[in-house]
C-alpha cells in the first residue's frame, strides 16, 4: 500500500468564465470509486491544488488539441446508491485513495455534482421500487435525464462515461443495464466511452443505432495495471521472437470492484479483454489464465500478479514475474477524464462512430487499430492532430 498522503490547504478553486463554453460528463456509477475520485480530482487540479500526474491530455502532445478546460466540465450521472459525493470522498480519502484534506477543499464541486445525479436502474437483484418498465421505457428516462442535465446547465454538450461496477454478460437477449444506459446516450445526442467490460454498445441489438446515431464512442474496458503492463510486455516477446509458453496472472482487490468480481459470471466478463490482449500482441493465446479474488480488506487497493514462462534460445527454459501494486480509482481516473474531453472535442469537430484511435484507454478497442501500447500511443497522438483547430473552428477552445 502506498505512503500516507499529505494534507492539502483548502484555498477556493477559481470557477470558469461565464462567457465560456461549458460540457458536461455525465457517469454512470456516479456515486463509485472512480467517479468520486474523477469528480475530485477535475476540481484539485483546475484549482491548482494538485498536478495533472496521469492525465495524458495534459501532455504538450494535446496542448494545441482544442480540448475543453477541466474547469468548463460539469459533472452528473446516474447511480443506484444513494451516498452522497461528499461522503464517499471522505471514505476515499480515509482509505487513502485521496488526500487528506481534499474532500474539504472541493466540497463545493462534490455537493454541486451530487445535485446533478438521479436514480438509476434496472437493479440486477430485482430490488427495483419503480414500477415495471420495458427497456424502452428505461432507455428514454435515462435519455431524458442526460438531456435536461444539458438543458439546466446550458452545456454546449456532454459525454456519458460508463464507470460502473462489471456486470456479467447476458444469456438471453435481453438489454443490459449498461447497454440500457448506452442506448440513452445516443438517444440523447451524446458522445459515449465504456470504461468497464460491461457489454454496453456491443449488444447486437444496438448495433444499428450505433451505426446511425451521428456521435463518436469508444471502449470498453478501461487498461489500467495489469492488462496495461502486458500490452507493453506482450509486443516485446514477440519483438525478441521469444516463445511464451504460458502466461498466469491473479488479481487481489476489494472495494465495489472486488464484490462484483467475486461473481465468476462477472469476473468471466472482465478476464476476456485481459486475455484478448495477449492473444492479439502475441498472435496466439498461451496457456494459463487469470483468477480474481474478492479481499474485502484491501479496499480499494489491488495487487495484480503475473507469472509468464516463456523459451529462450537452443530451448532454454525462462520465468518473468511480475507484481503491481496500486489503486484502481487513481489509475481510472486521470483516463476517464482524458477521454471525456478527447470526446467533447471530437464532438465538436464532427467525428462520428467508433473512435479506434482510443483503443490506447481500452483493453477491449471499438473499431480498428493496433494492440501495442506504443503503437496504440502513436495512434492517439495522431488524433490529436485531428482534432486541431482549423479555419472557422473554434467551438472548443482552452
Amino acid at each position: 500500500m502506498s505512503a500516507e498522503p499529505s494534507s492539502i490547504p483548502t484555498p477556493t478553486a477559481p470557477t470558469a468564465s461565464t462567457s465560456a463554453p461549458r460540457h458536461g460528463v455525465w457517469f454512470v456509477g456516479a456515486r463509485g470509486s472512480v467517479a468520486t475520485t474523477a469528480v475530485a480530482g477535475c476540481a484539485a487540479v483546475a484549482a491548482g491544488l494538485h498536478p495533472a500526474t496521469g492525465m495524458v491530455t495534459e501532455t504538450a502532445d494535446f496542448a494545441a488539441s482544442g480540448l475543453p478546460s477541466l474547469s468548463s466540465l460539469v459533472f452528473g450521472g446516474h447511480d443506484t446508491v444513494d451516498c452522497p459525493l461528499p461522503k464517499r470522498a471522505e471514505h476515499l480519502a480515509d482509505g487513502g485513495v485521496l488526500p487528506h484534506g481534499l474532500p474539504a477543499a472541493v466540497h463545493a464541486e462534490l455537493v454541486a455534482a451530487d445535485r446533478e445525479i438521479r436514480p438509476g436502474g434496472p437493479v440486477p437483484d430485482g430490488t427495483d421500487t419503480v414500477p415495471a418498465r420495458t427497456d424502452d421505457d428505461w432507455i428514454e428516462v435515462f435519455a431524458a435525464d442526460i438531456r435536461d442535465f444539458v438543458r439546466r446547465n446550458d452545456l454546449a454538450g456532454a459525454v456519458v462515461v460508463n464507470v460502473a461496477s462489471t456486470e456479467p454478460a447476458p444469456t438471453d437477449g435481453a438489454l443490459p443495464p449498461s447497454s440500457l444506459y448506452a442506448a440513452a446516450a445516443l438517444r440523447a445526442g451524446c458522445a459515449y466511452a465504456n470504461f468497464t467490460p460491461s457489454t454496453g454498445l456491443h449488444h447486437p441489438a444496438l448495433a444499428d443505432l450505433a451505426a446511425s446515431s451521428g456521435v463518436p464512442y469508444a471502449g470498453r474496458d478501461g487498461k489500467t495495471g495489469q492488462t496495461l503492463l502486458r500490452s507493453v510486455l506482450g509486443p516485446m516477446f514477440q519483438q525478441r521472437a521469444l516463445a511464451v509458453r504460458a502466461w498466469s496472472g491473479t488479481n487481489l482487490l476489494g472495494g465495489g470492484d472486488g464484490a462484483a468480481l467475486a461473481d465468476p459470471a462477472a469476473a468471466a466478463a472482465k478476464n476476456a479483454g485481459k486475455e484478448r490482449v495477449l492473444a492479439d500482441t502475441l498472435g496466439a493465446a498461451p496457456q494459463g489464465e487469470v483468477h480474481i479474488d474478492d479481499v474485502p480488506a484491501l479496499g480499494d487497493w489491488k495487487t495484480a500478479w503475473d507469472h509468464i514462462a516463456f523459451d529462450g534460445f537452443l530451448g532454454s527454459r525462462m520465468i518473468l514475474q511480475t507484481i503491481w501494486q496500486g489503486c484502481d480509482s487513481a489509475l481510472a481516473a486521470p483516463l476517464v477524464l482524458d477521454l471525456a474531453r478527447l470526446l467533447v472535442r471530437a464532438r465538436a469537430k464532427g467525428l462520428t462512430g467508433p473512435l479506434g484511435e482510443l483503443g490506447f484507454y481500452f483493453k477491449d478497442p471499438v473499431g480498428d487499430g493496433p494492440s501495442s501500447l506504443g503503437e496504440q500511443y502513436t495512434e492517439l497522438r495522431r488524433f490529436a492532430a485531428r482534432l486541431r483547430d482549423d479555419a472557422g473552428d473554434s467551438e472548443v477552445r482552452r
